[in-house]
């Protein structure tokens, strides 16, 4: 099957510009595919399909409903859903797995198809390597014999998704709700509106809110970091607010700002997540190579093992499933509980966070100022045709003295110094990204090494 060149193709899906490289047709052959993949697998032939707020999405799904229906596949339509809520459904409805049209953090003019597993979560990477090993080169699949699959509305998933969080033995919604937390609310207009309104309300929690109406017409860049979030900061201190919360459009990274308007930055989601399940349960705790060092101090604080894998939801599920991991995720804001499901999921994360300021009974910003503070600084580069082999081992021969990892690009750590720098190759956008990190003090250190790093990549690009 052959898909536009600036199509981006990983093990979790494809994502591209709508009417550029994402098409109906690009759709319609992908989600076929992966019907045709489903059965072969001997997983079934019910499949769940959902989207985010984007306006291509009712198309997409209308399309990709079709094509499943072709291979032979029943369909459950979730309808207008966070990702996570929509994962946790496929699992706890025994379906064969699914498709979920998101572009998750992407400007407006993107979305995806990202694939589920019957464990309600993106397939793993040995899974999506063998769906795309089939699909590369080879013919459409052929239509089913027999009738073409039955497809229906299945309401209700985030009612169930609710009921989930709000029953976990981490959370207790009386106690959380005598804390007389007031926070204002951030959904980009994206799925965290059909949610996230809902569930802070049986928390007890004031809430103020604002791009709530999940319309896809996006205010502001749809990915939670500081620099997309000034109108909640900002917000957050005209109102006297305990604290802000903002989310992507699929619902599954979860930002926070505290009670004086800063935004402290999203690798503080999993680390104050960390911090409260590890007061509950002993085990370790995994976080990608781009995490900041903050969920390490937060587990070494708790006498937890800490270990890091691969950036990519799959890669990090992957890990904690080997590792028996009681809390892991990403530090772009994503949590993964495996009580719940192995899934970054934004309204557990909230309820984690809500939890922690409700039993210490202190402010976000206290409990930030407790911890040593870090500073991770970012560049992008074109993708180009840059030969990434090539490119991390002149990077290796420029930093030399590190302890290096090539699962993902180049990590170079320098643990005297508590620096490291990342070079790798994003999988949602056709970029390279290098990040490095250090404490606040040596935060000229840090930007010269971004940038010294980058001149490498820049020449590499060339």
């Amino acid at each position: 099957m052959e898909f536009p060149e600036t199509l981006i193709v990983s093990v979790s899906g494809i994502r591209g510009r709508v009417g550029i490289d994402l098409t109906p047709d690009v759709v319609s052959g992908f989600a076929a595919a992966f019907g045709a993949f489903v059965r072969g697998q001997g997983w079934g032939d019910h499949l769940a399909i959902a989207r985010d707020s984007r306006p291509s999405g009712p198309e997409f799904v209308k399309v990709a409903t079709a094509a499943l229906q072709t291979a032979g596949c029943r369909v459950s339509d979730l309808g207008l859903v966070p990702t996570p809520t929509a994962l946790l459904a496929i699992e706890e409805l025994g379906l064969a797995g699914g498709i979920v049209v998101t572009a998750s953090h992407n400007p407006k003019e993107w979305n995806a198809l990202k694939l589920a597993s019957p464990e309600g979560a993106f397939l793993t990477p040995e899974q999506g390597m063998e769906f795309l090993a089939g699909l590369r080169g080879a013919a459409p699949p052929p239509a089913a014999s027999g009738e073409p699959g039955e497809a229906a509305e299945a309401p209700g998933a985030v009612e169930r998704h609710i009921e989930r969080v709000i029953g976990l033995d981490l959370v207790d919604p009386v106690l959380i709700a005598a804390r007389g937390l007031k926070i204002v609310l951030d959904c980009a207009r994206g799925a965290g509106g059909v949610i996230l309104p809902a569930l802070l309300e049986r928390l007890g929690v004031e809430v103020v809110g604002i791009e709530l109406e999940p319309d896809g017409r996006f205010t502001r860049e749809p990915e939670p970091i500081p620099a997309n979030m000034g109108a909640l900061c900002e917000r957050v201190s005209q109102e006297s607010a305990d604290l802000g919360m903002a989310v992507d459009p699929d619902v599954d990274r979860l930002a926070l700002v505290d009670g004086s308007g800063r935004a402290i930055g999203e690798d503080y989601t999993l680390a104050l997540a960390a911090k409260l399940v590890l007061s509950y349960r002993r085990g370790p705790v995994v976080a990608n190579l781009s995490t900041s060092q903050i969920v390490e101090t937060v587990c070494r604080e708790a006498g937890a093992e800490y270990r890091q894998s691969p950036v990519g939801e799959a890669h990090v599920a992957a890990a904690m499933r080997e590792a028996g991991a009681v809390v892991g995720g990403e530090g772009n804001g994503g949590v993964i509980l495996p009580a719940l499901h192995l899934t970054r999921d934004a309204p557990l994360a909230v309820a984690l966070i809500l939890q922690l300021l409700a039993e210490m009974k202190t402010t976000l910003s206290a409990i930030v100022a407790d911890y040593p503070q870090f500073v991770i600084v970012k560049n992008r580069f074109p993708r180009g045709r840059i030969e990434l082999d090539a490119l991390a081992g002149e990077l290796e021969s420029a930093f030399p003295g590190a302890v290096t990892d090539r699962r993902d690009g180049l990590h170079l750590r320098w643990p005297q110094r508590q620096m490291w720098l990342h070079c790798r190759a994003s999988g949602t956008e056709p970029i390279l990204r290098v990040i490095a990190e250090g404490p606040q003090d040596s935060r000229g250190a840090v930007r010269e090494l971004v940038d010294a790093a980058g001149a490498i990549v820049a020449r590499a690009g060339n």
